[in-house]
């Protein structure tokens, strides 16, 4: 079968990819630049990549007739973010494929009542990021009930891997914070530091989406959590990274409108984000029920992993 995968140097295509040539599909990336994917593999020689700006493919009205010609089997979107975007894509599609998996985000959910968060809680979504995700899956899941649409979305977390930085225990993405803490030093936290974060390794991610490509009948229609066993406060995920180093971790706590005077305003920005969304700690009871979804990596272990390539590479420096 005939995968096109669009947006698939990513984070998790990545790891997708790899996993697809090894489930013998044929896979077509697409993808605006010539950027690498983050990790070398073999699988890579085996895959056509396609250059194509969706942004200008979309403005020229042709991106979903473009991959309609590609005469794909399965289409696999990374990278939508509007409401249009999905319907161009959806309408050039309509009966000419056998599945289509949309990467969400967790972040659908907005604010919630009770946790851990499962798939059919309703939605209250926060900000532009997640309310636009809301409504591509609103439309993806109206699309299936109404017009037999074979779409599935995955909704992960705070996506970790190797070469890039995780989301840190100040609820941003400043790698010195593992610094400070391997060094012993003191660590400002927003509030009281039991705000929730729920990460997930990019290999789990694309392990759910194969999971979901070889259970067909119980994935579609359907949305997913991709993310780790159990999420982390704030103040655990820092005393666990100290131990990482051998420290205990020197903790010192602000209300948020003073700690945010500590940090960069784009690092403020980002902790705020993080701290509106908590609790950030989602179920995955139902892709382990129906796809047998079972994550390989821990929260911390996923992020320990990434901290050691990010040492090895000195973009962390202790």
């Amino acid at each position: 079968m005939h995968v096109v995968l669009i947006g698939g140097t990513g984070h998790v295509g990545t790891y997708l990819v790899p996993r697809l040539i090894e489930a013998d599909y044929q896979v077509t990336v697409i993808s605006r630049g010539q950027r690498q994917p983050y990790l070398p593999h073999n699988a890579w020689k085996q895959v056509k990549i396609l250059p194509l700006d969706r942004q200008a493919e979309e403005k020229a009205g042709s991106f979903g007739a473009h991959i309609r010609d590609l005469q794909p089997d399965i289409v696999i979107d990374m990278i939508c973010f509007t409401l249009e975007s999905a319907k161009g894509l959806v309408d050039a599609l309509r009966g000419q494929v056998q599945r289509f998996l949309h990467c969400s985000t967790a972040w659908v959910h907005g604010y919630t009542t009770q946790v851990p968060v499962s798939e059919d809680q309703p939605r209250h979504p926060i900000g532009i990021y997640g309310t636009r995700k809301a409504a591509i899956e609103a439309y993806l899941h109206a699309e299936a009930r109404q017009n037999s649409f074979p779409e599935t979305c995955i909704l992960p977390g705070h996506i970790v891997g190797r070469g890039w930085a995780p989301l840190n225990p100040q609820g941003n993405f400043n790698p010195q914070v593992f610094a400070q803490l391997a060094r012993g030093e003191e660590l400002t936290l927003p509030n009281q530091g039991t705000e929730l974060v729920h990460h997930v390794q990019a290999d789990d991610v694309a392990q759910l989406f194969m999971k979901a490509l070889s259970n067909w009948n119980a994935a579609c229609g359907e949305s997913f959590h991709a993310v780790s066993p159990a999420a982390l406060t704030l103040r655990g995920y820092a005393q666990a990274a100290a131990g990482w180093f051998g420290q205990t971790a020197r903790l010192r706590f602000l209300p948020y409108d003073q700690w945010r005077e500590t940090v960069t305003p784009e690092e403020a920005e980002d902790t705020w984000g993080h701290l509106e969304h908590s609790p950030n700690c989602y179920s995955i009871a139902k892709a382990q029920r129906l796809l047998g979804y079972q994550p390989r990596y821990s929260s911390l272990e996923a992020i320990y992993e990434s901290v050691q390539e990010l040492i090895a590479h000195h973009t962390i420096q202790i």
